[in-house]
């Protein structure tokens, strides 16, 4: 009796231990943390990061002549001819593999092989692609292969792919999954971007198609024109009401305007080859975009007060000057002080929710007349084309803002003055394409060094001093983070010996002279 005793005491003991470790499990599972992503939401993080962030401000724009500022320190670089790689240039890389291409990456992992997602597949290949794009046209050789594979993979030291050869994948990845979008599959409707609609992300895939077709004009024109015709025939964005635009809020600030809204406000002007252009051809955006404090001799005296849109009012600031310079410089223009030059309006287009354009109508009808122009494609006229792109970004300025918006009555004024001329074609394209690309600083970086318009004068500071940008020259591309320098040595001294030196001066493939 007493044995059957023992025996039931542990039978309770061993079931009553049991009955504790299932409770300890029980309360060690987190029931709150996802144990999977929807690659939707990988998708969307993936946009709404590609904003573009404060670096471009400083480099892209100012390195195409839109925008500048005197002021040196942590804004340095375009203006100063200066390569700051820890301040500057290191962010686009650092946010861009980080916050970008690793959520596309995770995005095509996790939907590649769901029978169900194949649109979702497919877009993540489309996004990803054109990040890429952006990154190679910015750096040249960079991680592509092996690039957003660290968390997957543990690849943790990717290996730099050739430029010539990353545009060869990135124009089959468009044409790939461009053609496999497809209606009959599972629309994803929770895409920030297009909500889900496959015509539009065709139109998308399909205009960087072109895109990139018309970046290999100089290197390769025959593969240049057989991959525009493709995109042509797949079909481009031609109509603002297909944008590729990413939209801000209160809880997604876009990155640029809430720098000028905050302590850089004062520090960043519009700079005179660009203010010149739109004055000098009556062009009715010279007013949707600029104002100028006038009188201003601080940032705390620019106030609503004494702001003026007044194109005839707007002056730009010269590049080149620095905070030892830029005084002589607004007293010989018959300013207060260099806060008294014309700024993009930070209260209208630049505002801390306002869109970010990354594919528009107004760019793509611009590819298509010098398409046109060259004789790679036979639909339209080059004259139709241009003069379509111009009216797109003209009605793309009420985006941003009403008070931005252009009349029509404006715009076809400006359209009828100012035709597509013989002998000027190129240069015309692609002045209206630097135009039309205003606050995209990678594309209109990239443009600029492909078309070689708009006919910009080198940047002189500090030039004859400064082995990196030589006299007469511009900023070709951007230097490698010192991050990549110091961990991934190995790989990107590779592809510096390829490429050539880690200079802001070296070209990069496509952009032959």
């Amino acid at each position: 009796m007493k044995k059957i005793a023992q025996y039931i005491t542990l039978v309770f003991l061993l079931g009553f231990s049991a009955s504790c470790e299932k409770g300890l499990s029980d309360l060690n599972v987190n029931e709150t943390n996802p144990t999977s992503l929807d690659p939707a939401i990988l998708l969307n993080q993936a946009i709404i990061n590609t904003s573009f962030p404060v670096k471009s401000l400083v480099f892209d724009v100012g390195i195409v002549q839109q925008m500048v500022t005197p002021n040196g320190g942590v804004l340095a670089g375009a203006n100063f001819n200066q390569d700051s790689r820890d301040v500057t240039t290191q962010p686009m890389w650092t946010a861009y593999y980080q916050s970008v291409i690793k959520n596309t990456y995770d995005a095509l992992t996790r939907s590649k092989d769901l029978s169900t997602r194949t649109n979702m597949y497919n877009m993540a290949r489309i996004y990803q692609s054109y990040v890429f794009m952006i990154l190679t046209d910015q750096y040249g050789d960079i991680p592509y292969s092996q690039g957003g594979a660290g968390f997957a993979e543990r690849i943790l030291f990717p290996q730099y792919d050739r430029q010539q050869d990353i545009y060869a994948k990135i124009i089959q990845e468009l044409t790939e999954a461009a053609a496999a979008l497809t209606t009959t599959s599972n629309i994803e409707t929770g895409d920030v971007l297009y909500a889900g609609d496959v015509a539009k992300w065709k139109k998308f895939a399909y205009s960087l198609l072109l895109r990139a077709g018309m970046r290999l004009s100089k290197v390769d024109p025959a593969k240049a024109q057989s991959t525009v015709q493709a995109a042509v025939a797949g079909g481009v964005i031609t109509a603002n009401s297909d944008n590729a635009y990413i939209r801000h809020d209160a809880n997604f600030t876009q990155p640029i305007g809430a720098t000028l809204n905050g302590s850089e406000a004062a520090n960043f002007y519009l700079a005179k080859p660009f203010v010149d252009q739109l004055k000098s051809t009556n062009d009715p955006r010279l007013k949707a975009i600029a104002i100028r404090y006038v009188g201003a001799s601080s940032g705390a005296t620019q106030t609503v007060a004494i702001g003026s849109t007044d194109p005839a009012k707007q002056i730009g600031m010269p590049i080149g000057k620095d905070n030892g310079t830029i005084g002589a410089a607004a007293t010989a223009d018959g300013l207060a002080s260099f806060y008294d030059y014309s700024q993009v309006d930070r209260r209208r287009i630049v505002k801390t929710f306002s869109p970010v354009f990354l594919v528009t109508a107004a760019q793509t009808n611009l590819l298509l007349a010098e398409a046109r122009f060259r004789g790679w494609i036979t639909t339209g006229t080059a004259a139709g084309y241009f003069a379509d792109g111009i009216r797109a970004h003209m009605d793309q300025m009420a985006v941003y803002d009403p008070n931005s918006a252009i009349s029509a009555t404006d715009r076809d004024t400006y359209v009828a003055a100012n035709p597509l001329t013989f002998g000027s074609e190129l240069e015309q394209i692609n002045t209206q394409y630097w135009i039309a690309s205003f606050l995209n600083g990678p594309e209109a970086f990239a443009n600029f060094r492909r078309s070689g318009f708009p006919a910009l004068t080198p940047n002189p500071y500090g030039q004859p001093n400064n082995p990196d940008v030589p006299n007469n020259t511009f900023i070709r591309r951007l230097t490698y983070p010192t991050s990549e320098l110091s961990v991934n040595t190995n790989n990107v001294n590779e592809a510096i010996s390829r490429q050539g030196p880690d200079m802001l001066s070296t070209r990069v493939w496509w952009d032959k002279q």
